[in-house]
């Protein structure tokens, strides 16, 4: 009965994560800043966010953090906020929509990585999903050769879905950390790398803007990574990749509510298409590994086995 009790609480946590996750997108486009300051103030907030919450909880002591552990996590950090970067400029390319669809095309890039360079072998199923995941993608892009935005947003997407897929290789070799302060290192190695790329002279008129970049650290870097662990912990990952589908469908709705955006009915067709072949491809894990990375896409793959 209490393990029931605690899987009915792991998703409750997990789904008002994965609402939170589905408003990213607007707060992104109504900060009104560009790609690079949004990434910046949102690690600058988030790593605020995250280093208090880890303090309050005593998480400091007995960290278990070695040099080599500290040097995964900045490694996987630095892909991690350029993988934020190329989601942002796709949000400013094409829609909230469309990106976010061919963001979720991450489990499929991940079981590629690891074929090229772990030379693991891709099975027949994971090659037949692959190709459907592939259809689908061709089918949500629905663009016409000449409409150079969505193919451009298109291919920020899919950039932005590789260095997530590259920062769950590397945070996966660290164990025995757990994983706020895993993100807490990869939020903060995120300030000095991007500091050179950030324009504060565009932030003069920001106003209003600054709350929603407050929002983007302290909503979707501190609290809905705090509720994602704690729910990790409590569910099996065929779980975890179900409920991790309320992402986009609430991306989804919120773009077309909010900016009238919505998705073609070819595009449309595309969309089961990479759902079905993600859960196919994420059901196949082992239930006991779930990702440690930090993103905008909670897509659970074999990581720290600590939780997310």
């Amino acid at each position: 009965m209490n393990s029931m009790t605690s899987e009915n609480k792991g998703t409750a946590q997990l789904t008002a994560a994965m609402v939170l996750s589905g408003t990213l997108g607007i707060f992104v486009v109504e900060s009104g800043a560009s790609a690079f300051n949004v990434v910046f103030f949102r690690v600058l907030f988030g790593a605020i966010a995250l280093g208090a919450y880890a303090f309050a909880r005593g998480y400091f002591r007995d960290h278990g953090i070695t040099p080599k552990k500290l040097g995964l996590a900045a490694l996987g950090g630095a892909f991690i906020v350029f993988n934020w970067v190329f989601l942002f400029k796709a949000y400013e390319a094409t829609s909230i929509s469309l990106a976010t669809v061919v963001y979720h095309t991450q489990p499929f890039l991940l079981v590629l990585l690891s074929a090229v360079i772990f030379r693991e072998r891709l099975t027949r199923h994971q090659l037949m999903w692959l190709a459907t995941a592939f259809a689908g993608l061709v089918l949500v892009s629905g663009v016409r050769p000449g409409d150079l935005g969505s193919l451009t947003g298109i291919g920020f997407a899919l950039l932005a879905a590789l260095l997530y897929g590259l920062s769950t290789l590397v945070t996966k070799r660290i164990t025995g950390v757990r994983p706020h302060l895993i993100a807490l290192v990869q939020v903060l190695v995120g300030i000095p790398l991007l500091l050179p790329f950030a324009d504060f002279g565009a932030m003069s008129g920001t106003g209003t803007g600054w709350a929603w970049l407050v929002g983007l650290g302290v909503i979707h870097t501190g609290l809905m990574y705090v509720l994602m662990y704690a729910a990790y912990a409590k569910l099996p990952t065929a779980k975890i990749a179900v409920l991790a589908f309320t992402y986009p469908a609430v991306a989804m709705v919120a773009d077309w509510a909010v900016y009238g955006h919505h998705i073609g009915l070819v595009q449309a067709l595309g969309v089961p298409l990479i759902v079905l072949a993600s859960l196919k491809v994420n059901r196949a894990k082992s239930p006991k590994t779930v990702a440690t990375s930090p993103s905008p896409l909670p897509a659970p793959a074999p990581a720290v086995p600590t939780g997310r």
